[in-house]
């Protein structure tokens, strides 16, 4: 029996998605789907996804979550934050460029020490109408960071040898009627669609 965990924000919990419970959660009904047909190994998901949380809160939590689910079979870690540490709040950055870079090496060799398999996850595109605006929670959020963000997330990924799930690119051309009406979160096609990208990752582990 291996374990998925999957760490990250409100886009991993699945905000905003009244319908499915986010792409997290369409893959837990997949594996556990395919399991009772009697098409794999058990692979039990874990969605560890908290709103606003940023690398700053993963790693306070990590090493908890980590060894509490901690399969004998392996573990694959995902890893996906970025959209609340790049946001600005008040003139000041959440967590700025070089400390998230510092905070995800430090994430990514937590996971090392349970897992072989560790998938650095990318930020989304945000929507037009709220790129470089500041929005009602006080943020303000702009794709030029976004991609700055996503290319150090890349970076580590490299250096390090891990998997690195492109959702970006993915939904960047039809951004604007697969994200939802606050211009951060998917919407059900949204975050279908991510579902989809990942299943074959998943599979590779039924």
């Amino acid at each position: 029996m291996v374990y998925g965990l999957f760490f990250g924000d409100s886009i991993t919990y699945g905000e905003y998605d009244g319908v499915f419970g986010g792409w997290v959660d369409i893959l837990k009904r997949y594996a556990l789907q395919k399991f009772h047909e009697g098409n794999g190994d058990e692979l039990i998901l874990f969605n560890l996804g908290i709103g606003g949380e940023t690398t700053e809160g993963l790693l306070r939590r990590m090493p908890v979550e980590l060894s509490a689910r901690n399969s004998a079979d392996g573990n694959l870690v995902f890893i996906s934050y970025g959209a609340n540490d790049l946001a600005i709040k008040e003139g000041v950055q959440v967590v700025n460029r070089e400390k998230f870079k510092e905070n995800m090496i430090r994430a990514v060799q937590q996971a090392q020490q349970y897992s072989n398999d560790i998938y650095l996850v990318s930020i989304l595109p945000i929507a037009k109408h709220i790129d470089g605006v500041v929005v009602s929670s006080g943020k303000l959020r702009s794709n030029e960071e976004v991609i700055a963000y996503n290319d150090i997330l890349k970076g580590i990924a490299a250096d390090y040898s891990l998997g690195y799930i492109d959702f970006h690119s993915a939904l960047l051309e039809d951004k604007e009627i697969l994200l939802s009406a606050d211009g951060v979160h998917p919407n059900e096609k949204g975050y279908g669609m991510m579902a989809e990208i990942a299943i074959p990752i998943i599979e590779k582990y039924l």
